[in-house]
């Protein structure tokens, strides 16, 4: 992995890593490789391209973490693995600070379906890439501007199982109500244009270092 240290601003077609750590563990268990489209004191965009090495969150015994009934799905055991990521690639938008970051995907063929705003902790930079924490809530908003609310169950089972208190629920809710009113005021970045974006198709794809869950020596926001 490429990248500058600490605050620096990465540049164009430099490869960095997108992780997140685990609630309460602060174990990475998600790294994606991905590569710098932008990054400036007002925004940092990413692409994650088709086929990228990243590593997930499984059960213990392999079995995909979506496929675990809600009531354990958050207290049986865990590893990670490392999987392809398949389908069209993903473009990544974060301001700093913001408590959430805004995905971008479309259909074969680049048909444009629609912007993922992820509720997460605002994003940690250090030399090789960023690290977050995701809160789990989220909300998917379309190009004729609707927008709902995503994994509601999983949320309130979080808090159930103790990954959240009730103080952090609530400001993770308060987040989420603030990405509504940009949403409704349709600002920045939906309104930026972003879906008529392409990578470069001389990019090759990030590789998933051996090392993909080192501790940063340095970190800044």
């Amino acid at each position: 992995m490429t990248g500058s240290g600490g605050p620096q601003h990465w540049a164009p077609g430099e490869h960095i890593l997108w992780r997140y750590r685990g609630n309460g563990t602060g174990d990475v268990h998600i790294c994606r490789p991905v590569t710098v489209v932008q990054d400036t004191p007002e925004l940092l965009a990413v692409w994650m391209a088709p086929g990228t090495e990243c590593v997930r969150p499984v059960l213990a015994d392999g079995t995909p973490v979506h496929e675990e009934p809600l009531a354990t799905r958050y207290t049986a055991p865990r590893t990670t693995e490392r999987a392809h990521w398949f389908g069209s690639g993903v473009l990544k938008l974060a301001r700093p600070g913001d408590p959430w970051s805004v995905w971008l995907f479309w259909e074969r063929g680049w048909r444009f379906r629609s912007w993922y705003v992820n509720l997460e902790e605002p994003r940690t930079r250090w030399s090789g890439g960023v690290d977050s924490e995701d809160h789990f809530l989220d909300i998917s908003v379309y190009p004729d501007r609707s927008w709902l609310w995503r994994d509601e169950d999983e949320f309130a089972q979080a808090q159930r199982a103790g990954l959240m208190t009730p103080a952090q629920a609530e400001r993770v809710r308060e987040a989420g109500r603030r990405a509504v009113e940009r949403i409704q005021a349709w600002g920045a970045p939906f309104a930026d244009g972003w879906e008529h974006w392409r990578p470069d198709p001389e990019w090759p794809v990030p590789e998933l270092p051996a090392d993909w869950d080192r501790t940063p020596a340095h970190t800044a926001p």
